[in-house]
């Protein structure tokens, strides 16, 4: 059973947002080209949704003195001070207009608990909670997935990292996603790691050759 996931395609992220990534825009086409062959070597799709209360701990504004894009502290962890973003019901927390929400058959919130951020898709970055993805995946026998969205250095690459330590076997695609790459670099860093902790990276063209499209 082979699972797509759409990593926060969320208009906070996207040029414009109040966290635009760069060229994220680019990978709405790329995951709306995957979502075409659901049914056809695709089983399954799980977006998932940065969600966070105007308070956040990790919004700049509510840490004096915090400029956006430095380190501070959050939970006992270290955490980028971001600037507010995808708050609960706002806006900029929808999905990308483009993208064929239609096709999703579970969206995943994550980041609603102001004392902790939430990059990856399964975890609260203490690994202290759970969001029940991989629960959900395994209860409908999803054994391999395919990865993409924003951003490659941060919430993708944590997502892909616990996929894999979940037992799943993953597949990264590089370009339909986008890197913020606050240090020059990140991005790449963030693939080479991917790769080294057993991720296959691939291209949306190579994938959708794999699955016959």
């Amino acid at each position: 059973m082979r699972a797509l996931i759409l990593v926060d395609l969320q208009n906070d992220f996207l040029p414009g947002g109040a966290l635009a990534v760069p060229k994220g825009d680019e990978t709405i086409a790329v995951a709306n080209r995957l979502l075409g062959q659901k049914g056809r070597g695709i089983d399954l799709v799980v977006a998932t949704q940065d969600f966070h209360p105007k308070d956040h701990g990790s919004f700049a504004s509510n840490n004096p003195g915090a400029k956006v894009g430095t380190m501070g502290s959050l939970a006992g962890l270290e955490q980028v001070m971001w600037p507010d973003h995808c708050v609960a019901g706002s806006a900029g927390a929808d999905f990308a207009g483009a993208l064929a929400i239609n096709k999703v058959d579970r969206v995943i919130k994550k980041g609603m608990d102001k004392q902790i951020d939430s990059y990856s898709a399964f975890y609260d970055n203490g690994k202290r909670k759970a969001t029940g993805l991989a629960e959900f995946l395994k209860e409908r026998k999803a054994d391999e997935l395919i990865i993409l969205g924003l951003a490659t250095d941060y919430c993708v690459k944590f997502t892909v990292m616990d996929a894999l330590s979940e037992g799943f076997k993953v597949t990264f695609v590089e370009d339909g996603s986008r890197a913020v790459n606050l240090n020059a670099g990140d991005g790449d860093k963030a693939i080479k790691e991917m790769k080294a902790a057993g991720a296959t990276i691939t291209t949306s063209a190579d994938l959708l050759k794999k699955l016959g499209a």
